[in-house]
C-alpha cells in the first residue's frame, strides 16, 4: 500500500512540475504583453511532453576534466532529496481506506523536522555539482548556493518556531487540526479562521521570504543568475541529468508551497468542512489543500515577471541583517504571549 501510495504521488508530483513549467511560461508571457507555448497542442498545452521528450534524447555532454562519479551523482541526489520529503506531507484529511492513512504515506510524530533535515541536505548536491564541474562559473554558483541557503535557513526555521509553540507539536496533522475551527479568542474577531497566519503574521512573512530565497527563485536566484554565472552551477549539465535539477526545483516549490499551506494556511481546512459524507470531506480537503498551493505557486511566478534581482551583498546582509533579528524578535514575542494566555 505504501509503494501504491509513493507511485501515485510520484506520478501526480512530475506531471504537476510539468505543468507548472507551462503555467508558468504562460503567466509570464501575458505579464509581458506574449503568448507563451501555443503550438504544440491546444494553447500549448502539450508542449511540458514536447520538452520531457527533448530532455530524455538530447546529446549527454560531460566536461573532460569532471570528477566523474560526483558530476553523476549530484543530480540524483537533488532529485532524491526534493521528493523525499513528501513522504511525510499529509495531503488531506485523516481518511482510513482498508485500515490505510490514504493522503500521507508514513506519519511522523517529528514530520516537521524529518522536512527540515532532509530540505538542508540539498545545498550539498548544488555545492558537489558546482565543484565537480571543474568549470569557474558553476564553481561560483555552488559557493553562492551554500553561503545563501545556510545563511536563510536559519531564519526559515526560527519562523516555524513560533507555530509549534502555539500548537505544541511538531506533527503536521495535529498542527492543522489545531487550525480547525473560528475565532481565536483574546481579542481576535470571531469570524476569522483559527489559521496561524492570523496569530503568526511576521513569522509566515520571514518563513516564505526565507523559502523563496532556499528555492533559488527571484528575486534570489543568485546561484543561476544568467547574467552573470551562464546558468549558475548547473552550466556545465544537459540531458536528463540538466532535467533532474529542473524538476528538483519545481518540486521544491511545492514543498514550500505544501508547508506554508500546513503551518500557515489550515491545510485542508476551509469552507464546506460541516459535511457528513467521509468521501466529500476527503476530495473538499483536497480541493482545498490544491486550491491553496496553485495559489502559492502562481505567487512565485508572478513574483519572477514583475521583481528584479538582487545584488549578491544587498542578498546576505538582509539574510543576516533583516531577517534573522526578526524573527528572533517573532519568537521572543510568541513565547511572551503563549506564557501569559496560558497563565
Amino acid at each position: 500500500m505504501s509503494l501504491v501510495k509513493a507511485a501515485v504521488i510520484l506520478f501526480v508530483l512530475l506531471t504537476a512540475i510539468a505543468y507548472i513549467t507551462w503555467l508558468e511560461r504562460k503567466v509570464i508571457a501575458h505579464i509581458q504583453s506574449r503568448w507563451g507555448p501555443y503550438r504544440v497542442g491546444p494553447f500549448g498545452l502539450l508542449q511540458p511532453l514536447a520538452d520531457g521528450v527533448k530532455f530524455l534524447f538530447k546529446e549527454d555532454i560531460m566536461p573532460l576534466d569532471a570528477d566523474q562519479f560526483i558530476y553523476w551523482i549530484a543530480p540524483f541526489l537533488a532529485f532524491t532529496l526534493a521528493f523525499l520529503s513528501f513522504a511525510v506531507i499529509p495531503f488531506g484529511p485523516n481518511f482510513i481506506f482498508r485500515g490505510r492513512e490514504l493522503f500521507q504515506i508514513t506519519g511522523l510524530n517529528v514530520g516537521l523536522l524529518f522536512i527540515f533535515a532532509v530540505t538542508s541536505l540539498g545545498v550539498y548536491s548544488i555545492a558537489l555539482a558546482g565543484w565537480a564541474s571543474n568549470s569557474k562559473y558553476p564553481l561560483f554558483g555552488g559557493l553562492r548556493s551554500s553561503a545563501q541557503m545556510i545563511s536563510y535557513e536559519l531564519s526559515l526555521g526560527l519562523a516555524v518556531i513560533g507555530v509549534v509553540m502555539i500548537s505544541g507539536t511538531l506533527n503536521l496533522r495535529e498542527i492543522v487540526a489545531h487550525q480547525s475551527g473560528f475565532g481565536w479568542g483574546h481579542g481576535f474577531p470571531a469570524f476569522l479562521p483559527r489559521w496561524n497566519v492570523f496569530a503568526q503574521p511576521i513569522g509566515f512573512l520571514v518563513y516564505f521570504t526565507a523559502a523563496i530565497a532556499e528555492t533559488n527563485r527571484v528575486p534570489f536566484d543568485l546561484p543561476e543568475g544568467e547574467t552573470e554565472l551562464v546558468a549558475g552551477f548547473h552550466t556545465e549539465y544537459s540531458s536528463f541529468k540538466f532535467a533532474m535539477f529542473f524538476m528538483s526545483e519545481y518540486a521544491n516549490m511545492i514543498t514550500v508551497s505544501c508547508i506554508a499551506t500546513l503551518l500557515f494556511f489550515g491545510g485542508w481546512n476551509g469552507p464546506g468542512f460541516g459535511l457528513q459524507s467521509p468521501w466529500a470531506l476527503a476530495v473538499l480537503g483536497l480541493f482545498w489543500f490544491s486550491a491553496k498551493i496553485f495559489c502559492f505557486l502562481f505567487f512565485y511566478i508572478w513574483m519572477r515577471g514583475t521583481l528584479p534581482r538582487f545584488r549578491y551583498d544587498q542578498l546576505m546582509a538582509f539574510g543576516w541583517k533583516v531577517l534573522l533579528p526578526i524573527g528572533f524578535l517573532n519568537i521572543l514575542a510568541t513565547s511572551f504571549l503563549v506564557t501569559w494566555l496560558g497563565s
